[in-house]
């Protein structure tokens, strides 16, 4: 009998934020991805690595209830009020610490940062890497484009899938 896979996902926040919304021009539905991690690649556990805000604790409890995993970082504001989380030691943290798990199968990488480069040849070399999920094209690192090869999917043909539609309230 197969075994049934078990990947897991380690996000990037800001990056998949700032790439859906700056980017491309659009709001993901948050909800609606984390079915489409499970549906598409079967992802067990999703890893969301984020800035503490705490005006933002109702974001964070829903992001929870759609079944995300956050794994949370202090925050630095900048002196022209740009905020900054610096999640990348903490995904690669949580990547080794899944590694050796007899239930881990495979990691889906969502971001576009260049600093990710070590960790995505890494899992590569080790057919541990089931994909890399980079918001744009255009905003991907050379570097991780070079190393995922095959691997690396982009998210602007996603917009009717995962598109967070505002209510209207008319």
């Amino acid at each position: 009998m197969k075994k049934k896979q078990n990947n897991y996902a380690y996000i990037d926040s800001q990056n998949l934020h700032l790439g859906v919304q700056r980017d491309l021009g659009w709001d993901l539905n948050y909800k609606k991805f984390r079915i489409y991690l499970r549906e598409k690649y079967k992802v067990t556990k999703a890893y969301m690595f984020i800035g503490y805000i705490s005006d933002n604790k109702v974001m964070y409890q829903r992001l929870q209830e759609y079944g995300y995993i956050l794994s949370f970082k202090p925050v630095l504001i900048s002196k022209e009020g740009e905020i900054k989380g610096n999640v990348d030691a903490d995904l690669v943290l949580q990547v080794m610490r899944d590694y050796n798990n007899e239930e881990f199968d495979q990691a889906v990488i969502v971001t576009s940062d260049g600093d990710f480069y070590c960790l995505v040849e890494y899992l590569y070399k080790r057919n541990k890497l089931l994909k890399v999920m980079s918001p744009y094209i255009k905003t991907c690192s050379v570097l991780l484009k070079k190393k995922a090869k095959e691997k690396i999917v982009f998210m602007d043909n996603l917009r009717k899938k995962l598109e967070y539609k505002r209510k209207s309230t008319a």
